[in-house]
């Protein structure tokens, strides 16, 4: 009923048209454990149609590491980045739901409520 409730505040979006029209030939998933800082891979990073990040792993910084294209960043809403500068305008952002205090979290976010 939780999930229900909230799905009915939401209002009906489908993917952005960038992200729509883009063909997912190559792609990329970027964690946040720390297994690419020193190794200078971020021009390759970059050159992929589709870099989907996760958690809060920073960006800036750690370009020549981690590259700094973002198409997707998922994470749980206490994962979200706090910094204005790792959510690019060109990037979605997925909030991934699954605890009773996620679905809090969401219709506080929606309603503007204090958590």
């Amino acid at each position: 009923d939780t999930v229900k409730d909230l799905l009915e505040l939401l209002p009906e979006h489908d993917l952005p048209e960038d992200l729509k029209s883009k063909h997912c030939k190559r792609c990329v998933v970027v964690g946040s454990g720390g297994i690419l800082h020193g190794l200078e891979l971020g021009h390759l990073l970059n050159q992929f149609d589709i870099v989907i990040r996760l958690n809060d792993a920073p960006v800036q910084g750690y370009t020549d590491h981690v590259g700094n294209k973002t198409t997707i960043r998922m994470t749980y809403p206490e994962g979200a980045p706090l910094s204005e500068e790792e959510y690019p305008p060109s990037s979605l952002f997925v909030a991934v739901l699954f605890k009773g205090v996620d679905f809090s979290w969401l219709q506080a976010m929606v309603k503007n409520e204090t958590l």
